[in-house]
């Protein structure tokens, strides 16, 4: 009897630890962009992040999950070592978060080379997409370069025939300005680089007067989009240049804050609040109830629910073993979750094949500017260096 009770007690204990050990959760590293100009845009993509999370009774896929946040202070730098410090001491294996392109071509490198897994939820640089891809590097949101020759197809729809255009000079805005020109059929009659803590355009105003083109490109996140936006208005320029953007440049944050003077503003997108599909409603009731009618979501909160539910679905697959990152590959490969924007798939190279949309800043029936889909611009677009990938 002392025996067999000596056994059953081993055999209760052993299953109670295999018990925990299994419900251990697994850890998410979230490097992400919290303060400066770009700060609401790394607590949009956190916070729809989080949602998916919540949603799940703090889960993905059935897995138990705890997500570490870490602001990276806009500095590559910064990234850097909190990817170094949630892979050595944190033991951290699934990362995702990272807003800018320069903070990813600084990071990101360093997680892939440890073994680990990134999931990007906005930063998607060329250099990433092509030659330099990776079988543990996904990216939800899109590849640099799509979202902006978007924005060139839109402005050949238009009918516009001269261009000048512009963006930040790292590689995101090199990126951009690439995509932009490489569906735009006019002629470009301007090309700049602003600094990437630019404030003040004025110069960028008296050149784009002195070109005279029928309509202006520009690539301005965050609070650079708000400060661009004002100058351009406050130039006497708004009136008469006409603008097209992608999402970066018109998010829900900068249409609030620089009201009527974007109206006429035309863009393209891959989402909008006003999609209708049961994912996107279910992810627009969620983030009403939590944070009220009076913040929208912008698409980098799109984004990043989207990210999350793609990591979910990857680690269904693996019932939340990352040790086997090829099968967890081929989990995440099915795209096997409901996507906010509707149609989605990766590509080979692991970026979004998708629809993009054209759009219009207009007024709605109370006088108050919002964004209005139009219809599509692309319909299961790729990127233009998922053919130099060999994964």
């Amino acid at each position: 009897m002392k025996i067999r009770g000596a056994v059953l007690g081993t055999a209760l204990s052993t299953l109670m630890a295999t018990a925990a050990f299994a419900q251990e959760p697994v850890k998410i590293g979230f490097i992400t962009t919290l303060s400066g100009p770009g700060g609401y845009i790394g607590a949009d993509a956190r916070d729809g992040f989080n949602l998916a999370v919540e949603l799940e009774g703090g889960k993905l896929g059935g897995v138990p999950v705890q997500v570490v946040v870490e602001d990276d202070g806009f500095k590559p730098g910064t990234g850097k070592q909190i990817a170094d410090k949630f892979l050595k001491t944190d033991k951290i294996k699934l990362f995702t978060g990272i807003i800018f392109s320069n903070i990813a071509g600084a990071t990101v490198p360093d997680i892939i080379d440890a073994g680990a897994i990134y999931v990007s939820p906005n930063a998607a640089p060329s250099n990433f997409a092509g030659k330099e891809c990776n079988k543990n590097y996904y990216v939800v949101s899109w590849q640099n370069d799509s979202l902006h020759e978007s924005a060139g197809q839109n402005a050949t729809n238009l009918g516009y025939k001269k261009a000048f255009i512009l963006a930040p000079n790292y590689q995101a805005g090199k990126d951009a300005l690439a995509g932009f020109k490489r569906f735009f059929k006019g002629e470009v009659v301007g090309e700049l680089y602003t600094r990437l803590d630019q404030t003040d355009f004025a110069p960028e105003m008296a050149q784009i007067r002195d070109a005279k083109p029928d309509v202006v490109f520009q690539f301005q996140p965050g609070g650079l989009g708000i400060a661009f936006m004002r100058q351009y208005q406050q130039a006497g320029l708004l009136g008469a240049i006409p603008m097209v953007v992608a999402a970066p440049s018109m998010d829900a944050t900068i249409l609030k804050a620089v009201g009527d003077a974007a109206v006429g503003v035309n863009l393209s997108y891959h989402w909008n609040t006003d999609f209708d599909n049961a994912a996107n409603k279910k992810f627009m009731e969620a983030w009403t109830k939590k944070y009220g009618a009076d913040r929208l979501p912008t698409y980098y909160a799109s984004q990043a629910y989207d990210t999350a539910l793609a990591i979910a679905a990857g680690l269904k697959g693996v019932k939340g073993d990352l040790g086997n990152t090829d099968a967890f590959r081929a989990a995440m490969m099915k795209a096997d979750f409901q996507s906010v924007r509707g149609a989605f798939k990766f590509g080979n190279n692991q970026h979004p094949i998708q629809d993009w949309y054209a759009a219009r800043v207009e007024k709605d029936a109370s006088g108050k500017p919002v964004l209005k889909t139009l219809g599509k611009v692309m319909s299961n677009h790729a990127d233009a260096y998922a053919k130099d990938c060999k994964i």
